[in-house]
């Protein structure tokens, strides 16, 4: 098939191959992606992560997609991969490679793009490593574990002419995309505030002991970039999430697809102003991020009326709590995000949005996704690379910053315990060394996110 994208699509690779001849810790970098001129628009992704939702939606969903291959799969912990194996074999697709360390597999040139599930500390750097390789990247949320990173994944998609895209799925959704569309035509009069809530029943994780690595399990290349620790299981698959060294905590876990909604409604971008607060409550365990934590941001709103402000809040809850907006999935969830504007409110949870208007709270508009969000997000990903076109993509990686800030800033607010004062233009803390040094962090080498990407 030769169609002007595709011409265009061989262009785009050769230049980023061209871009990508450079080195990193010591290797000689990498794939060239030539294999696509050849491959009938064929989109070769390896999906590196292969856990949880690495597994449940991304090895599941891209082999969906048309003349979409997983061609590859990759995990430091080789135990998963028979029974990974074994669904490609059970679904007659093709049986990809497998890699345990990523720099391997960003030698392969068979590789056009990389899809990652793994841990929040590897986000960034798989990233900008995929890009050094000229290789896209669709990068689950939050794609980055600081504000810093986030502004290298930006510089290394425009260095290497690469597509990022963030794993905020939402953004894919045509419900919510109509519901953006009804409150930027003045649907709700002035929107001024967006609350937006992540209640999750979640258990204690106790405490488990330091042991020896797990069998099969390559450990140093799990912590990566993070500090050398000993092994433990409360800091190994998925509550790695409740650990500042791996994770961000419910509110960059869950928390930010509602933080992403709540900005892109609001029209907003990265705030003036952040305060946060809350704890870990109830429990005597090995969990450091909050079970319950309330963050508050300001933003400049200079056509707004009143105080030309607007107010973005938003609660993270683990355990005993009511039922709000509307939007609860009983016995256990209730996530979503409310709008408050002059003239009504909108809630939207669950791919779907509705508005009450007016003093008497009365039914209005209202909309209901019918297609699968998962898959629209991955072919809009796939779409941005056969284009050669980042600006197609409805999770960019400017969009992803952005919300992504927005969580590190509330958790350095809570850390620190007390509100902060930010600039958007220079994205630092203002007059605030403690703050700014929490802008990164310390990377374990040869694992570092380079400041020149």
């Amino acid at each position: 098939m030769k169609s002007k994208n595709n011409i265009s699509r061989r262009s785009f690779l050769n230049s980023s191959a061209k871009a990508a001849a450079t080195t990193l810790t010591g290797l000689s970098l990498w794939g060239t992606g030539s294999s696509w001129a050849g491959a009938n628009d064929r989109v070769r992704v390896a999906v590196v992560g292969i856990k949880g939702h690495g597994f449940g939606s991304h090895i599941r969903g891209y082999p969906s997609l048309p003349n979409v291959e997983v061609a590859a799969i990759c995990d430091v912990d080789e135990n998963l991969f028979p029974e990974r194996l074994k669904w490609f074999e059970q679904n007659k697709k093709p049986i990809p490679k497998t890699y345990v360390d990523i720099r391997k597999l960003l030698e392969d040139k068979n590789i056009d793009a990389i899809s990652v599930a793994t841990p929040n500390h590897w986000h960034a750097l798989a990233g900008i490593w995929a890009c050094q390789a000229g290789k896209h990247a669709h990068i689950e949320k939050p794609f980055t574990h600081n504000v810093f990173e986030g502004q290298k994944l930006i510089e290394a998609a425009k260095r290497y002419k690469c597509i990022v895209h963030h794993g905020t799925e939402s953004r894919s959704s045509e419900a919510y995309q109509q519901a953006v569309e009804f409150m930027r035509k003045g649907g709700l009069g002035e929107v001024y505030m967006a609350k937006g809530m992540c209640y999750k029943w979640r258990n204690t994780i106790k405490h488990t002991p330091e042991e020896p690595v797990p069998p099969g399990v390559h450990y140093n290349l799990w912590l990566g970039p993070a500090p050398k620790r000993p092994f433990s299981r409360n800091r190994f698959h998925y509550n790695w999430h409740w650990h500042w060294d791996y994770g961000n905590g419910d509110i960059g876990n869950q928390g930010v697809h509602e933080m992403d909604i709540a900005r892109w409604g609001l029209g907003v971008t990265l705030p003036t102003k952040v305060m946060s607060m809350g704890g870990h409550f109830m429990f005597d365990d090995d969990q450091e991020t909050a079970n319950a934590q309330i963050a508050v941001f300001e933003f400049p709103n200079p056509k707004g009326g009143g105080d030309k402000k607007k107010i973005l809040q938003f609660e993270v809850r683990h355990w005993m709590t009511n039922y709000e907006g509307g939007f609860a999935s009983p016995p256990n969830h209730n996530i979503g995000n409310i709008f408050y504007g002059s003239e009504g409110y909108m809630v939207m949870y669950s791919e779907q949005w509705k508005t009450f208007m007016g003093k008497n709270r009365e039914p209005g508009p209202s909309g209901k996704e019918t297609k699968n969000v998962d898959l629209m997000h991955y072919q809009n990903f796939i779409d941005a690379i056969r284009a050669g076109d980042p600006s197609i993509l409805r999770g960019n990686v400017q969009e992803g910053h952005y919300s992504c800030t927005l969580v590190h800033l509330a958790n350095t607010s809570y850390r620190l315990g007390r509100s902060l004062n930010f600039d958007p233009k220079k994205q630092k803390y203002v007059d605030d060394a403690e703050a700014n040094k929490m802008l990164t962090r310390n990377y374990r080498k040869p694992f570092v996110v380079p400041k020149n990407v």
